[in-house]
């Protein structure tokens, strides 16, 4: 443990001038690296946390927080399930819906597509849907009037806008185990974008009786949740699934986009890693600064022992003078790292304006600014990291200055 006599040399140590000016500057420049490599990797992780976040809202802005299905796919009762869902707790909205492939087409141009049933009263407890339309409004969606809501990307693909008709052919099966296609003309009524291209580029939304008049299905074949929070869908999901009888299966928002916060997670896991070598050079740095500092107080050192300074406490000095710089640069770098992840949004504007250029074009990207969240516990978790890094880096000096023999460090002097 570091006593106060021993945290008074060290302190003493570390701002002494009478070391050189070398070792000194040594001293800023293995404090400033510290403080980088800290603010870097605080930044970075929260600017990654902000684009998780960015995606998980588009996500869910059209995506339920779960789903429930028969296992073998078969039709459900929608309206008596979503009532019995909505009792349960938890649970803020509940929608059936039906999921069809189907073949938009119009002129010279089609593009496959994801024909899905809604009931849109009550698709609005279960997404933010009425958000994401840039044209047209889901109130058009009634029974039996053949109109369809597109994403924007594939109303893009097929050259359409608002008011254009299209035929629609889902694939059905015959008496005979073949294929037979139904055709059916819609019109579009309205445009949506939430900015994940599987949603704007393969989703067509119609009525769910539509759907079912189009397809020859029974009914709806699932059933779409909504929580309080979305990180209660893995175990509602389960519960609601175990509620509403046997058969059913669940699948949570979690697995149904594991891909995206995979990627996501495999990113911020390389970036951690490659920003912490920051850390680790400026680590070397003070084991640079703590060494030289060791050769050039061998006398000190020599002196301090014979006045009784047990080796234990030589090697608390010194592991109090790295302890120093190395918090010291902890510190800076925590406290200003979170003050630039906060402003992250303000600073690249500011810097978009300085240099005359923009970091996310918003003719390309979604978002065309940077998102950031700040969330403490990975801000201790970078400044232990950190501080652990500095204090292993001590130990060797500390170590070494702690085998000084007072006889042959005082033999020449």
């Amino acid at each position: 443990m570091i006593r106060p006599l021993e945290l008074f040399i060290a302190l003493r140590y570390a701002r002494s001038r009478a070391t050189g000016y070398f070792v000194s500057f040594i001293t800023w420049v293995s404090l400033l690296g510290v403080a980088l490599g800290v603010a870097a990797l605080i930044t970075v992780l929260s600017i990654m946390n902000g684009f998780e976040g960015e995606i998980r809202d588009r996500l869910l802005s059209l995506a339920a927080h779960a789903t429930l299905a028969r296992s073998d796919g078969a039709a459900i009762d929608g309206a008596g399930f979503a009532s019995r869902a909505r009792a349960l707790p938890g649970v803020t909205g509940a929608a059936p819906v039906l999921d069809e492939q189907a073949l938009l087409s119009h002129g010279q141009e089609m593009s496959s597509a994801t024909l899905r049933g809604i009931d849109p009263t009550l698709e609005r407890t279960v997404s933010s849907l009425d958000k994401s339309m840039i044209a047209g409004s889901l109130a058009e969606l009634t029974p039996g009037s053949n109109h369809l809501v597109l994403g924007r990307a594939l109303a893009y693909q097929l050259g359409v806008s608002v008011g254009d008709e299209l035929s629609v052919m889902v694939p059905t099966g015959d008496a005979d185990g073949g294929l037979e296609p139904r055709v059916r003309v819609f019109t579009i009524v309205g445009l949506f974008e939430v900015g994940i291209q599987d949603n704007d580029g393969v989703l067509a939304l119609a009525d769910i009786d539509d759907v079912v008049a189009l397809s020859g299905a029974d009914g709806p074949t699932a059933l779409r949740l909504r929580f309080t929070s979305p990180f209660d869908a893995p175990a509602g999901a389960a519960a609601a699934a175990r509620a509403l009888g046997p058969g059913l299966i669940a699948r949570d928002w979690t697995i149904e986009n594991s891909g995206y916060f995979r990627a996501i997670r495999i990113e911020k896991t390389m970036m951690t890693l490659i920003l912490l070598l920051v850390a680790v050079v400026a680590a070397f740095n003070i084991v640079a600064t703590l060494v030289m500092v060791v050769r050039a107080k061998r006398t000190d050192i020599a002196i301090l022992r014979t006045l009784g300074l047990a080796p234990r406490s030589v090697v608390a000095v010194f592991l109090g003078q790295g302890a120093v710089i190395g918090w010291f640069g902890t510190a800076f770098g925590a406290v200003g790292g979170t003050e630039l992840a906060l402003h992250a949004g303000s600073v690249a504007a500011f810097l978009e304006h300085l240099f005359n250029f923009q970091i996310f074009d918003a003719s390309v990207y979604y978002m065309p600014h940077v998102p950031s969240e700040v969330q403490l516990p990975q801000v201790l978790w970078v400044t232990l990291v950190a501080l652990a890094i500095t204090l292993l880096a001590t130990v060797y000096p500390a170590l070494r200055a702690a085998r000084t023999e007072p006889a042959d460090a005082l033999r020449y002097e």
